[in-house]
């Protein structure tokens, strides 16, 4: 299904409702519009983040602790 068949059949159903129906629909519809920018967000930040170079001075630091140093190994 398009999404114009979508919203179209949507309009419908909303028209047939009454006022205070249609008012809940409108408020998840933000609510849902709300939460998708915000995933947005959120995978935008994660991609700069991905591609900073911000921390590439770790890369070249030397391994503090290796496994010889544990003195427990958990196995969970």
């Amino acid at each position: 299904m398009t999404k114009q068949a979508i919203i179209a059949r949507t309009l419908e159903a909303i028209n047939q409702l009454p006022v205070d129906k249609a008012e809940e629909i409108s408020d998840f519809a933000d609510f849902v519009r709300k939460r998708h920018e915000e995933q947005q967000l959120t995978q935008g930040i994660q991609l700069l983040i991905e591609n900073s170079t911000a921390f590439d001075f770790l890369k070249d630091e030397e391994d503090v602790y290796t496994l010889a140093d544990l003195k427990e190994v958990y196995n969970g």
